[in-house]
């Protein structure tokens, strides 16, 4: 769980030594941000625990995500009894997470990473040789020879570098996590709740920004320059290796 606070820092964990590790570092602010915004737009609609346990729409959404989208594991013990505001607020929190920066992390990268077939070849077809035989003098001799007759022959490397393309892509119509059409509520308070989401997520691209033009923090573009914007909140058509898309979509 997120200790009460300030969710918009990092205070609570300044006792890990995760400075220079991307991942953690902005995934944490866009967690915080999103947590914010979760907290800010339940306890607006849900000002007591009571009102969370006696809404039967809520509670029909949570049985069937547990009992049909999870059904082999609905009976595990660790599932929130979603009686709580406090619960309704970090499972919300949890699958927005999932469904946008967790995903742009771990998805639009692939092809700028894996596109390259040797750099991540899609299988291994032999295996290691033992010493004295031909194959583990050809591996001394001519590593790279060896190294290229173990993975995948072109074609179905082809296949695979289509396939991580595709998924990386960027569309034409992305809906970018923090934007949304204005007409969506009437509600004043959850459209200011909802800016100041949008705010914080533009904060954290110039903070992104900002480290990855910072010599000091190494890991954010490695040696061979290139910066991580994989948990960039806004993207664009295309390869850009950024953007958090506001849900999976393929």
């Amino acid at each position: 769980g997120i200790a009460d606070g300030d969710i918009n820092s990092l205070k609570d964990l300044d006792n890990l030594v995760i400075e220079d590790y991307p991942y953690a570092v902005d995934g944490l602010k866009i967690w915080f941000a999103i947590k914010k915004w979760v907290s800010d737009y339940c306890s607006f609609y849900y000002k007591t625990d009571g009102m969370v346990q006696e809404d039967p729409e809520l509670q029909a959404w949570w049985k069937e995500l547990r009992e049909v989208g999870h059904g082999d594991k609905k009976d595990e013990p660790w599932w929130p009894k979603m009686q709580t505001r406090e619960e309704l607020i970090e499972s919300c929190t949890i699958i927005i997470w999932l469904a946008s920066a967790f995903h742009a992390a771990v998805n639009f990268g692939q092809y700028a990473y894996g596109g390259y077939s040797p750099n991540r070849p899609t299988g291994s077809r032999r295996f290691m040789p033992e010493k004295g035989t031909p194959e583990y003098t050809e591996l001394a001799n001519n590593p790279e020879k060896a190294f290229l007759k173990t993975i995948t022959p072109q074609l179905i490397c082809l296949q695979g570098m289509t396939l991580v393309e595709t998924l990386s892509q960027q569309s034409s119509e992305e809906a970018y996590l923090g934007t949304r059409e204005d007409n969506w509520t009437t509600d004043k308070e959850p459209l200011s709740y909802f800016k100041a989401f949008h705010d914080r997520l533009a904060e954290i691209e110039d903070e992104i920004t900002s480290m990855n033009e910072d010599g000091k923090w190494q890991n954010r573009v490695g040696p061979v320059k290139v910066p991580y914007t994989l948990l960039f909140p806004t993207g664009e058509v295309g390869l850009p290796g950024k953007g958090i898309p506001n849900s999976i979509s393929i």
